[in-house]
């Protein structure tokens, strides 16, 4: 086999190189932005948690935390209806439309 024809295959396998490279950059490029959007999701999923838990314990400790009545003090005894509901509402996820997301 001649150098020519052998270095004619070493460029034809590099050029078969380059082009996987690139491919398998674009893949990354494309699960790494999968990754992120993921990631995004799933820390705001953990905020929501994390902050219906506060709000539950607030509630516990004898707290409104209904809008109308936020932070006001509430006998621990007594059950607020706006408070129970506020809560219900939030942990099935529910929102009015148009509603604040408090």
């Amino acid at each position: 086999m001649k150098p020519t024809d052998r270095l004619a295959e070493l460029e034809a396998g590099l050029m078969a190189m380059l082009k996987e490279v690139q491919s398998l950059r674009e893949a990354v490029a494309e699960v790494e932005a999968q990754n992120q959007q993921l990631r995004t999701q799933l820390y705001a999923q953990r905020d929501t948690r994390e902050g219906q838990e506060h709000l539950f314990q607030l509630y516990e400790e004898g707290f409104h935390i209904c809008p109308p009545h936020f932070a006001g003090s509430r006998p621990k005894e007594e059950d607020c209806l706006f408070c129970l509901s506020f809560l219900q509402r939030r942990h099935r996820g529910e929102r009015k439309p148009g509603s604040p997301p408090y």
